[in-house]
């Protein structure tokens, strides 16, 4: 009998890079500890951003980001004791600040979005899928005139470079794009190729099509370690029993790092914990997803429902609330919006991003099992980069040729400090 490849994590990098796999006709299982799509999968915005382009470390980004965390209204806050894996992360992360690693991190980040935004497109088309898909861009809203005026060459990076449809938005020009904004904003730029989604709706419909095509799926099933003989992988061990496998992909996002000296690499990601709140509303809707740049708080209407969002915290692996980056979400809300939210909150929710210094995934053998394959790190983007990295994760794991150049994404790119 066959044994089968086994993916590891049920959120979205799990369920494409089983999709992937059993379209290259391999036998798959996919194993989550609690239930699909209960991590960061489900809680956030639910972007499709081929504009994300540019990783949260560029140069200037030390003095604008981690000189700011201390305040209490910050987008990025640190809200645990330093350790010294975060205190390494945070170095890496300041000596990626500069010009050429931002710019090949952006090259890396244009490939992954652009190829899962089309990815999309053909999973729409080959299968039932029902996510609530609209085409209504992004808007990147701006309270601020200097930071309006300074996003210009941004702007103008992202189109002359990577050929991104943008445009500027002055004054109150942005709420007649707009109308749920109030007026007095500095401006908006509105980026009109991205695109939005359910994320649950998502992860329903990937569970079904897994299922109608044979993929064996099992919640409730935690793998606490690996079988490594002779530099492969023979049995993954669980809370219920060992699994005997021809090859495993890991894509436990935040948490793949508790792999890491089992499979002989470094894997330097942090936990980011971004919030959520769910608003169930009869009032005006947005009708472009936005983000609101003073505090990088994000903001999609859904049916019948606003979605606030964001705000990154290193708490390292805490799953509590904090009620004042909860506040924070509101607080912006009410000061873009012409009509803010109430107080009606019908969901509230944090999850840990698998954060990595560079801004890019790690999608590659493992160093010690040849074949176990890595797939996580997606950060903020992983709902909008989950297929591309599903399919080369599949790729690699079966030997064929991936959609896009797997080299960026590679675990040999860490230096001495991890």
């Amino acid at each position: 009998m066959t044994r089968p490849i086994y993916v590891v994590g049920g959120g979205l990098v799990g369920c494409m890079t089983a999709y992937y796999l059993q379209l290259l006709g391999k036998s798959v299982c996919l194993l989550e500890r609690d239930r699909l799509g209960a991590g960061a999968s489900s809680g956030n915005c639910g972007y499709i951003c081929p504009s994300h382009i540019m990783p949260m470390a560029f140069p200037g980004a030390v003095r604008k980001t981690l000189m700011t965390m201390c305040r209490a209204d910050s987008p990025v806050a640190i809200t645990k004791p330093f350790d010294i894996g975060l205190l390494r992360w945070l170095i890496a992360f300041a000596w990626q600040c500069r010009k050429n690693p931002m710019n090949r991190a952006s090259a890396a980040r244009h490939e992954l979005l652009a190829c899962s935004k089309q990815l999309y497109l053909e999973l729409m088309n080959q299968e039932a899928i029902d996510c609530d898909w609209r085409e209504n861009g992004l808007l990147i809203v701006h309270k601020e005139q200097e930071s309006f005026a300074n996003f210009q060459i941004t702007a103008d990076w992202l189109r002359d470079t990577f050929g991104l449809a943008v445009e500027g938005h002055p004054g109150d020009a942005v709420v007649e794009l707009e109308p749920t904004l109030r007026r007095g904003l500095a401006g908006g730029w509105y980026f009109p190729n991205d695109a939005q989604v359910m994320p649950t709706k998502v992860v329903a419909s990937l569970r079904q099509i897994l299922l109608e095509r044979g993929v064996q799926i099992e919640e409730g099933v935690e793998v606490e370690d690996l079988e490594i003989r002779k530099g492969r992988m023979d049995a993954l061990i669980t809370n219920r029993g060992d699994r005997s496998a021809s090859a495993a992909v890991i894509c436990t996002g935040a948490e793949a790092p508790n792999f890491a000296r089992r499979l002989g690499c470094r894997i330097p990601i942090q936990p980011g914990k971004g919030y959520s709140l769910t608003i169930p509303t009869e009032e005006a809707l947005p009708r472009i997803p936005m983000i609101f740049e003073s505090h990088h708080v994000g903001i999609t209407a859904f049916k019948g429902a606003l979605r606030v969002g964001s705000t990154m915290e290193f708490a390292g692996y805490d799953r509590s609330f904090n009620e004042r980056r909860l506040a924070l979400l509101m607080k912006s809300a009410r000061e873009h919006l012409a009509e803010p939210p109430d107080a009606r909150v019908s969901e509230r929710w944090c999850g840990w991003r698998p954060m990595v210094y560079d801004g890019l995934p790690c999608i590659d053998h493992a160093p010690a099992a040849s074949n176990v394959i890595l797939a996580a790190g997606n950060g903020m983007i992983g709902l909008a980069s989950a297929p591309a990295t599903g399919k080369v994760a599949a790729a690699i794991a079966t030997g064929t040729h991936p959609p896009i150049d797997p080299n960026p994404y590679t675990l040999r790119r860490f230096g001495w400090l991890f």
